[in-house]
């Protein structure tokens, strides 16, 4: 049904209160569905008794390489979708779990206690888990915050590493550090430390101007970059 009426003084016009017609359902393209078919491949699957994991179905296995499978996202997804009944869709990524993110910071600080008081072994046990709780965030959620919380832990046992003159592992640390955060200038530092002690002044140099690449006027790395050349040429002239 349609009738006019003025909407305001000197104007009308006509229009519709019908209810709105359906719009039509746009047609498949048959090239793109048969792409689609052609790569199609049925996979057998089961679930396991928590009614959450999926798993492949000959070897019973999560990750499966001989079927070329890989649940192990789906399933925390999963889990965690069950663990919290109440959670109707997942929320916006601005959402922060914040327990988490305090337990990653306790975990921290207590290995910055335990590096403070020199027990090092102690303080990378408590970096790692301080790691370990930080890659748990639900994937919905912002990556920015973990690579921010994960680059600081990952910092700071390579710190504690390279006290305890794990020098390889220190420089595993860092270039993980690097990897995931690569303009911040405390992975490239960890990582100059690391060469150091690996006897690498060259490579350490690079890796320090790198970082200053990033950060011109770090003071850091720029006496530790002096450090360094002093240390090159005193070798040169020894």
């Amino acid at each position: 049904m349609s009738h006019s009426h003025s909407h305001a003084p000197g104007e009308s016009h006509s229009h519709s209160h019908g209810p709105p017609q359906p719009q039509p359902l746009p047609t498949a393209d048959p090239a793109l569905l048969a792409v689609i078919e052609a790569d199609f491949r049925p996979i057998s699957v089961i679930v396991a008794a928590d009614n959450t994991t999926l798993l492949c179905e000959p070897h019973k296995q999560e990750k499966c390489p001989t079927c070329n499978l890989d649940y192990v996202h789906l399933n925390r997804l999963s889990k965690i979708l069950a663990q919290n009944p109440n959670l109707k869709a997942p929320p916006p990524g601005n959402v922060i779990s914040k327990n988490l993110s305090q337990a990653v910071n306790n975990t921290k600080e207590e290995g910055n206690a335990f590096y403070k008081m020199h027990k090092h072994k102690e303080a990378l046990g408590r970096y790692t888990m301080a790691a370990s709780i930080a890659v748990q965030r639900p994937p919905w959620e912002s990556n920015q915050l973990m690579r921010e919380e994960l680059s600081t832990v990952l910092s700071n046992r390579s710190a504690s590493y390279f006290e305890s003159e794990d020098y390889i592992s220190a420089l595993a640390d860092a270039e993980t550090v690097i990897a995931i955060r690569r303009n911040w200038s405390k992975g490239h530092f960890r990582k100059a430390r690391s060469l150091v002690g690996l006897g690498k002044l060259d490579e350490a140099v690079e890796a320090l101007q790198v970082g200053l690449a990033f950060e011109p006027n770090n003071a850091e790395l720029g006496a530790y970059l002096e450090d360094i050349q002093k240390m090159s040429k005193e070798g040169q002239q020894s």
